[in-house]
């Protein structure tokens, strides 16, 4: 009994000692919270294509998933593809936190798919030194051209290009005016392509902050007010964790191979592996590399403006070449192979924009390579094609042998080929003595003197 008294108090000391510790744990892990928010950065400095917005889309989810209070989208980037730039702009718009699109580094661009993305943002940033705008959209996908010329009577516009332009304004005036952002500006982009620096920009009440850098931006968005779904989001920005989230290995390899000029020089591999392959059946290597890079070429094609009259005239130059060694045409093939291969290469992404287009410093040095190589090719499939035969019975023919033993009645054994043969011929043959192969009779060589 003594000891009941004394166990109560060390007990209640301990639940007392136990209590302090976790109100303590509890008030530094709000002081944490209320102190440090995290802001999730994400990277776009290339065409907006279906691997970037793959990318944009997944970095999105992680801002939920990770319980980040922003996100921020730092961009640099000629334009790209009308379906890719509507999964950005319905991610970023349905996105549960405040999503911020910073147009950086300095010398950087938010230009035709890019200005609408950054229209699209919660707050839209500019570093001084960029340029937005330039959005009129572009004959992405159509073979020979927006559409067939039904003209317009003031302008020569025609009637596909007229319903393009006019529902890519309408796209961009609903999103400005979510935004509360200038709407005649962002009809603007799209109908005069007209682009605007970074202080203008913000005059015109276009975007709504020019930072010029990271901690610089930061720093303006402290106590910055967003609202989203009648939910406003106070942005307390003191201390904040910037976390990096780089594009993955995955969605750069992708976003390499849409590149128009790598998915050209895949595609011409291709079609020369499996050429090679067919011509020399069991050498596999050929086939393999031709159908692999055929692949990853057609996976490019899906999200390129490929017109099919390139592709066609590509593989019409391959036939041509491949027919010079059947037709007499005295290059005259070869000729109409490089004619083709050039033109099917200017031709094969259809759309004027400078970032779905090959480069001519790429089209006239791997077409040279590709016809000289088929050429070459050809000629020494020919030559060997028309030379003459040097293995089995015919290849016997012609070749000189020397007389091992020879007898009065004009048969012996001659040395040819590494081998001993049964022989005849003249009478007059000595032994030692070379003579010629005529031909080859129920494996005896038929002999003369040279």
């Amino acid at each position: 009994m003594a000891r009941h008294p004394k166990g109560n108090g060390q007990t209640g000391a301990f639940q007392a000692l136990t209590g302090t510790i976790l109100l303590l744990l509890i008030m530094l892990a709000g002081t944490h919270e209320a102190c440090a928010s995290q802001i999730l950065v994400l990277e776009i400095q290339d065409a907006i294509s279906p691997p970037v917005a793959s990318y944009v889309s997944e970095g999105i989810n992680e801002t939920l998933a990770r319980g980040f209070d922003a996100l921020v989208i730092r961009i640099d980037t000629p334009g790209g593809l009308d379906t890719s730039m509507r999964k950005i702009i319905q991610k970023e718009m349905n996105a549960p936190v405040p999503v911020i699109v910073y147009v950086s580094p300095k010398g950087a661009r938010a230009a035709s798919a890019g200005a609408i993305i950054t229209l699209a943002s919660d707050i839209a940033v500019m570093a001084p030194g960029t340029n937005i705008g330039a959005a009129h959209p572009v004959s992405i996908g159509m073979p020979g051209g927006m559409g067939k010329k039904d003209e317009d009577k003031d302008n020569g516009v025609s009637t596909m290009e007229k319903k393009v332009t006019n529902d890519a304004v309408a796209y961009a005036r609903s999103i400005a005016r979510e935004k509360g952002r200038n709407e005649q500006w962002a009809e603007d982009i799209v109908k005069k392509s007209i682009s605007t620096p970074a202080m203008d920009a913000k005059d015109m009440a276009v975007i709504d902050i020019v930072a010029s850098d990271m901690d610089d931006l930061i720093n303006k968005l402290n106590g910055w007010k967003v609202e989203k779904d009648n939910i406003i989001f106070e942005l307390d920005t003191t201390d904040c964790d910037i976390v990096e989230y780089p594009m993955g290995a995955r969605y750069r390899f992708l976003s390499v191979i849409s590149n128009p000029n790598v998915a050209y020089i895949l595609m011409l591999i291709g079609i020369a592996g499996i050429y090679f392959e067919f011509s020399s059946p069991g050498a596999i290597l050929p086939g393999v590399i031709g159908g692999i890079s055929l692949i990853l070429a057609f996976f490019a094609f899906q999200s390129l403006p490929v017109n099919m009259a390139g592709i066609a005239l590509i593989i019409l130059a391959i036939i041509l070449f491949i027919a010079e060694i059947k037709v007499p045409s005295f290059g005259l093939l070869s000729v109409g192979g490089v004619i083709s291969m050039l033109l099917g290469s200017l031709m094969l992404f259809n759309t004027p924009g400078l970032y779905m287009s090959i480069s001519m410093g790429i089209i006239i040095p791997v077409t040279l390579f590709f016809c000289a190589f088929f050429v070459i090719c050809v000629y020494l499939v020919t030559k060997a094609y028309r030379g003459r035969v040097i293995t089995g019975a015919t290849g016997l023919c012609g070749e000189r042998a020397i007389v091992s033993t020879w007898s009065a009645d004009g048969t012996g054994k001659v040395f040819c080929h590494g081998e001993y043969w049964n022989a005849k011929g003249p009478a007059d043959i000595k032994e030692g003595e070379k003579v010629e192969v005529v031909e080859l009779d129920h494996m005896e060589l038929i002999i003369k003197k040279p």
